[in-house]
């Protein structure tokens, strides 16, 4: 089966800044994302939820043009964000609760099982990290900021994962891309701006670029006054 892609998207693509030799990336003075786990589950399984939630909502959330499904099967500490199909750029306005991580998809892949269940894990695995391999840029830019390296943040699923969680008959999966979880953000509004793409000429969605922008508005609807 073809691979999917995931929500991933990108608002203007940028190159990603290569570290220099023997200095810290800026990455590892950052405290607005966590690499940890968050209530208890590995960010490798939450990247596996993400794509159950991706996959089972009524309207695919990475087809959102503008933020009027936010809010679509969220639930607990973790919200997921959503990039798209690679075919058109997002600018997204969200409602977010305060207290809650946002997970971030700054471009990955999804590899299933064709429908006669016979691929193993490993070929899977393979096949989703085949343009992950090759990424070309990657830029995250929260308030302003850019959030560094995001090469750093290559998360791959925990091998590979039923598509109904609990169903051994449901097609196996196996997840691979570039993620950030944010911590909570303080009260109020925040602007994300991910932009992303891959470089490999020579397979399915191999130069596929992502767009995507959100206003977050954290712990309720922000009026924001001319002056």
């Amino acid at each position: 089966m073809a691979a999917l892609l995931g929500a991933t998207v990108v608002f203007g693509v940028g190159a990603a800044r290569a570290v220099d030799a023997g200095k810290r990336d800026p990455l590892d003075q950052q405290v607005a994302f966590t690499r940890g786990a968050v209530d208890g589950v590995s960010l490798g399984h939450w990247t596996e939820r993400w794509w159950r939630w991706a996959e089972t909502q009524p309207i695919e959330p990475y087809r959102d043009p503008d933020g009027r499904f936010c809010d679509l099967g969220q639930d607990g500490p973790v919200w997921f964000l959503a990039g798209t199909d690679g075919s058109f750029t997002a600018s997204r306005h969200c409602i977010v609760p305060e207290n809650t991580h946002l997970l971030v998809p700054v471009i990955n892949m999804i590899y299933l099982q064709g429908r006669n269940r016979t691929q193993p894990c490993g070929e899977l695995q393979a096949y989703a990290a085949l343009n992950n391999d090759q990424l070309a840029s990657a830029v995250v830019v929260l308030d302003g900021q850019p959030l560094g390296d995001l090469r750093l943040h290559r998360v791959r699923s925990e091998g590979c994962f039923r598509m109904r969680e609990g169903d051994e008959q449901s097609r196996l999966a196996a997840a691979d891309g570039y993620w950030l979880m944010l911590k909570p953000l303080p009260r109020g509004r925040h602007t994300l701006v991910v932009g992303a793409n891959y470089g490999e000429p020579h397979s399915p969605h191999g130069q596929m670029q992502q767009n995507f922008e959100y206003r977050l508005d954290v712990g309720g609807l922000q009026l924001i006054s001319a002056r």
